[in-house]
């Protein structure tokens, strides 16, 4: 009994300790977090070597272009005529999309 009692006594008893533990259970719920976002909005190309360009929104106010060569990732937002830069553009072509999705593009 009383072998007990010394091991009890010399054990202390470190506050910090859950603190480490709640920081390490914290770092792997972000990560999971960031990957479930990986996986759920198909970003995995960010991550590939492969250059590739990216439509969101297409067609709306709000679209956005995103083009990856190398390791430069570059981002181009739509915008009405009105812009501060005070460049204007000319027609270039046509575009149809397809039934099956595929698109068109005819140059003018």
């Amino acid at each position: 009994m009383r072998r007990s009692k010394r091991f009890l006594q010399e054990e202390d008893i470190d506050p910090m300790a859950t603190v480490s533990n709640l920081f390490d259970v914290a770092m792997v719920f972000a990560l999971a977090l960031m990957v479930a976002l990986v996986a759920r909005y198909k970003m995995t190309e960010m991550f590939s070597k492969e250059d590739f360009t990216m439509v969101k929104n297409p067609g709306q106010e709000n679209m956005e272009i995103i083009t990856k060569k190398g390791e430069k990732i570059d981002t181009y937002k739509a915008s009405d005529e009105s812009s501060a830069s005070g460049n204007k553009g000319k027609r270039v072509g046509v575009a149809y999309q397809l039934d099956n999705g595929e698109i068109i593009y005819i140059p003018e």
